[in-house]
């Protein structure tokens, strides 16, 4: 089994910075894609970015310029550095790892900005 936790949410300002998280556990085999979604208050739950085994990388239009997706394999991590925040990126943020080919899913951290 793996598990997936995600760290780093928090209150931000906006035009602020933070960087979020994400770490895989258990019997890892093999870890593919990684993915950052968020899902916004009141709305669908959302692709951020993603990050493929060979490092090609993924944005949402939304976020393009302003976050960054990176990985680090030996750990089992992913990170989404997010710079120049705006009230609009509120939302619990999700992290997926892809596990010879499953989908494993972490809870969420929350991401507040405020204006």
């Amino acid at each position: 089994q793996v598990q997936v936790v995600e760290s780093g949410g928090g209150l931000v300002q906006a035009g602020g910075s933070l960087r979020l998280s994400c770490e895989a556990s258990g019997v890892i085999l093999r870890l593919d894609k990684m993915a950052w979604y968020r899902q916004c208050p009141g709305k669908q739950r959302e692709l951020v970015a993603s990050i493929r085994s060979g490092g090609s990388t993924n944005y949402a239009d939304s976020v393009k310029g302003r976050f960054t997706i990176s990985r680090e394999d030996a750990k089992n991590l992913v990170y989404l550095q997010m710079n120049s925040l705006k009230p609009e990126d509120t939302a619990v943020y999700y992290c997926v790892m892809v596990v010879v080919g499953s989908d494993y899913w972490g809870q969420g951290t929350r991401v507040t900005v405020s204006s």
